[in-house]
């Protein structure tokens, strides 16, 4: 006799936080591998205290913290520095937006004052009296690139004045933002999940920073009024501080202990120092791989064993269809890239938001000289562009013999520091086609177009298909 199949139709549907918290929600999904309900009839079964009673036991009491990827928190950050805003957007799973200073003219003094300069108030006075000159030079030199502007761009057929103005503005703002300090604050809009938020409160309590510690803090309070649970023990990790402080005093006894002098203005610059040199074929057996049903090894060898040509159409394959927008497949992460970067703060704060990869920065210093825009001497403005310099070489000196690490505070963003990082092919192709692009801030875009050169140069085969921007 048959039995009448059961009706399993598909259903998808939101779960709105606004009759369930985020915490809650969590629990709802979490439950799915146990219970045969569907996700409504389970969200009817789960209470604030049952969710938190589950989150005690089993993501905070057993280990299973993947169940706090499903609740998501928003959090607006406001002025903080710059500096301190590194090290909170230095999380890969999580998503950013940061007030620009390429398309508005900050406010005048609206920098930070780290409290750890109270106990020394003649350093104190140094490196608020340089940040002031710093933006009283910023507004300065908005006024008068914009003055200069306008006598070299004019008005285009059928353009309103405000438009002609902002126009100028933002080439303006877009330049002058190299004079100002990282103390400079800015606000940023926040999206995690709490797993990644825990570890973020982490890094930031285990700073050796008071504001960055005092940022963790508040962040950690406000979550918890979201999901009271999930980030309770959020603490300061003593590896993280032990760790970093024996690198540091290891270092010290290694490496000279003092910083070069600043070469002054340079040009950014991108070396390729690592790459493997049978790219092409790792990737040809990647992408062989997926439609076979041989071991790696045996893919690997019938790829080596290929002609030339056969291997250009199996990357042909794959590559050639590639439209300006589209990711690439995800076989090119088999292929990996080590570049070092000399790379101005400005540039710098952009290329840390390509979170696919990983990058290693040295300490904000000015030893490494800063770049300068050609704007100023093309108007004549190189003279207050270079004083800016200046005052905040001398205030990074003054405060460094104290800290270098508060010392930070008092870089500009023209000044140049190294980073050392390693970006697979797709992260390449992504990076590539987003930053040489005529839009990109052109400091960043002079460092893709060496990376992306360096590449062409040794795997020409591999990026003949990268579609760029225009």
């Amino acid at each position: 006799m048959a039995t009448e199949q059961a009706s399993f139709a598909r259903r998808v549907y939101p779960l709105d936080p606004k009759e369930v918290s985020e915490e809650e929600l969590a629990v709802v999904f979490a439950m799915t591998s146990r219970r045969p309900e569907p996700f409504d009839e389970i969200k009817e079964m789960v209470t604030a205290e049952k969710a938190s009673d589950f989150h005690e036991r089993w993501v905070l009491g057993y280990g299973h913290a993947s169940v706090a990827e499903h609740a998501i928190v928003h959090l607006a950050v406001e002025n903080v520095s710059r500096l301190a805003c590194d090290t909170l957007e230095d999380n890969r799973l999580a998503s950013y937006t940061e007030k620009s200073s390429r398309y508005q003219v900050l406010e005048r003094n609206a920098f930070y004052t780290p409290p750890e300069l109270d106990a020394a108030p003649d350093l104190r006075a140094v490196y608020v009296e340089a940040c002031e000159r710093l933006f009283d030079l910023y507004h300065d030199l908005v006024e008068r690139t914009q003055a200069y502007l306008a006598t070299v761009n004019p008005q285009r057929d059928g353009e309103r004045d405000g438009a002609y103005r902002l126009r100028l503005r933002r080439i303006a703002t877009d330049v002058c933002r190299f004079v100002l300090p990282a103390s400079t604050l800015t606000n940023v809009g926040v999206t995690m999940n709490t797993r990644s938020l825990e570890h973020a409160v982490r890094k930031l309590l285990s700073s050796d920073l008071q504001e960055e510690r005092e940022v963790g803090e508040e962040m950690k309070e406000q979550a918890k009024s979201i999901t009271p649970t999930l980030v309770r023990y959020a603490d300061r990790n003593e590896y993280i501080v032990r760790s970093r402080e024996a690198i540091q005093a290891r270092s010290s006894a290694l490496q000279p202990p003092t910083p070069p002098t600043s070469p002054g203005a340079r040009s950014v610059e991108a070396r390729l120092v690592d790459y493997p040199a049978d790219a092409e074929t790792r990737l040809v057996a990647a992408l062989l791989y997926r439609n076979t049903h041989e071991p790696y090894d045996a893919v690997r060898t019938r790829a080596e064993a290929l002609s030339a040509e056969d291997r250009a159409a199996v990357l042909a394959a794959a590559l050639d269809s590639l439209g300006p927008h589209d990711p690439t497949v995800r076989e090119l992460e088999q292929i990996e890239y080590t570049f070092e970067y000399l790379m101005d703060y400005g540039a710098y704060r952009e290329f840390k938001r390509h979170r696919m990869q990983s990058y290693l920065p040295q300490p904000l210093t000015v030893a490494e000289g800063y770049v300068e825009p050609e704007l100023f001497p093309e108007s004549g403005l190189s003279d207050s562009y270079r004083e800016a310099m200046d005052i905040s070489a001398d205030a990074y000196t003054c405060v460094a013999a104290l800290s270098p690490r508060l010392a930070e505070y008092a870089v500009t963003h023209a000044h140049l520091r190294r980073l050392f990082t390693r970006m697979n092919l797709r992260e390449c192709y992504h990076y590539f086609k987003l930053r040489t692009q005529p839009q990109a801030h052109f400091t960043i875009r002079d460092a893709a177009q060496q990376a992306m050169d360096a590449v062409a140069h040794v795997h020409p085969t591999l990026l003949q298909f990268i579609n760029l921007r225009e």
